[in-house]
């Protein structure tokens, strides 16, 4: 009867382990879900700015000779962005192609500036209003530290609450999913899956 017990006691161990094994898999699959549907949602506010732009471009401006040099290197940073967006879009969680969407809309925000300097608003990650801000990241006070780059409102071309929420939420979203697949023993489905750690946007 021992071998009988034994065995039993295999297979209920096999059992509960692929119960884990289950349950862990499932769990980061969500977690990674929600952050492709974050990205989404951020990718659809990402080309509404875009827009904005590149309606501002149909639009002669009146900031004299300083404005209509800057204005062909808005329209290459907005060309630029637009591409970067559509390859980001094809691997969202993929920290290259994340990093490059970065750089692209921070070169973008740039140009915005050097174009329309006077409009500069941005917004907390709550969506409330920050403060006029340099479109390249908040500049030093002295009311206290600036915030991480991970929470550092940007200043976008349509001033927008929306979109520095849902890129808190999508960055939230990134970061969960990171926490998750770095854990012991998850990290070991992780691996057999080929799920790899995602980048926010910051």
């Amino acid at each position: 009867m021992s071998w009988l017990s034994n065995s039993l006691l295999g297979w209920a161990g096999a059992a509960v382990l692929l119960f884990w094994f289950v349950g862990a898999h499932n769990r980061l699959v969500r977690l990674r879900s929600t952050a492709l549907q974050a990205y989404a949602a951020l990718d659809a506010l990402l080309v509404r700015q875009l827009d904005f732009v590149q309606a501002s471009l149909d639009v002669p401006s009146s900031g004299g000779e300083a404005s209509r040099v800057a204005t062909p290197a808005l329209q290459a940073a907005a060309g630029q962005a637009l591409t970067v967006l559509g390859a980001t879009r094809a691997r969202p969680l993929d920290p290259a192609a994340m990093g490059a969407l970065a750089t692209a809309l921070r070169v973008l925000v740039a140009a915005w500036e050097r174009v329309h300097p006077d409009d500069l608003v941005s917004f907390e990650a709550d969506g409330t209003l920050s403060r006029p801000a340099s479109l390249l990241g908040p500049r030093e006070s002295g009311t206290g530290p600036s915030p991480a780059p991970a929470t550092a409102p940007m200043a976008w071309p349509e001033p927008s609450a929306l979109v520095e929420i849902t890129r808190a939420q999508f960055n939230a979203a990134v970061l969960q999913y990171n926490a998750a697949i770095r854990q012991f023993p998850a990290v070991f489905v992780a691996w057999a899956f080929r799920l790899r750690v995602a980048a926010p946007l910051v």
